[in-house]
């Protein structure tokens, strides 16, 4: 990228998007990071990466966390989490989003999850930013997806199968499944509480006692990553704001910017360049 993101404040903030055009389901990510604060955002995909130098604040599940230089961090699908820096000059790091489907699809197996969101592990927190950066810098579709494979190798015992959720939490997974089908509708929370058949202040308690996030943070998370891909697919601003329910483009620059750390026009300029 020439220069630093319009959006950040500080120039010693600067972050960039990559997608694999032969490679769907993949995107690479690398910024430095000193003085932006992330709100809560999320991705609809398993989030691995590598803190290559400074350490990095962030809240995740509910809990704070620390990452210093050489962790190896491992995010979870549709967990919302923060960043911040930790230290003076800040935190620069390597990531890589696999959707669900690609990462059964290369390996074969299924329920991927992750206990621990961070761990330091120098060797390997390495090896991850190598593999990124091969991945960032290689066109040949057959070397991609071979770097693809090692990096999933080289990450996947820190994995086990997902765990199997109580009835309970399967109630409020129900109202998950409903933001993700209405996002782009006024939705409100007497609307989201019959889902489940309670009282709406009852309902908001139990829904952040269970996701750590409020459902309309959950919605606004959702609504940004679909932007995502419809910037991605070469939509127009203004038209994504109205196809993810969002007021206008001003409402989704704002929105974008302040859970990404960059406008959304140039992201799509950045992961649709070839």
């Amino acid at each position: 990228m020439q220069g630093v993101p319009e959006q950040f404040f500080d120039e010693r903030d600067s972050a960039r998007f990559r997608h694999l055009a032969q490679v769907p389901g993949v995107e690479l990510y690398h910024a430095h990071i000193s003085r932006y604060a992330f709100e809560p955002h999320t991705h609809e995909a398993f989030g691995i990466g590598a803190i290559e130098a400074g350490a990095e604040r962030f809240r995740y599940r509910g809990t704070q966390y620390v990452a210093p230089v050489h962790s190896v961090v491992t995010m979870n699908p549709d967990e919302l989490h923060t960043g911040e820096a930790e230290t003076a000059d800040g935190w620069r790091y390597r990531m890589v989003y696999l959707e669900p489907d690609l990462l059964e699809e290369v390996t074969g197996i299924r329920h991927w999850w992750f206990s621990d969101v961070t761990r330091h592990d120098p060797r390997r927190s390495q090896q991850i930013c190598q593999l990124i950066y091969g991945l960032w810098h290689t066109n040949d579709p057959l070397a991609q997806k071979g770097l693809l494979l090692d990096l999933i190798d080289t990450f996947k015992p820190l994995a086990r199968h997902a765990p199997v959720l109580h009835e309970g939490a399967h109630r409020f997974e129900r109202v998950r499944d409903y933001l993700h089908d209405n996002y782009m509708h006024c939705l409100t929370l007497d609307e989201l509480a019959q889902v489940v058949s309670l009282s709406p202040y009852h309902f908001q308690r139990q829904f952040k006692a269970h996701f750590h996030v409020t459902p309309h943070q959950m919605l606004m998370a959702i609504r940004l990553w679909r932007a995502k891909a419809f910037l991605t697919q070469g939509l127009p601003a203004a038209e994504v704001a109205a196809a993810t329910g969002l007021t206008d483009q001003s409402h989704l620059t704002r929105a974008f910017t302040r859970r990404y750390g960059i406008t959304p026009v140039r992201y799509q300029k950045q992961v649709t360049q070839r």
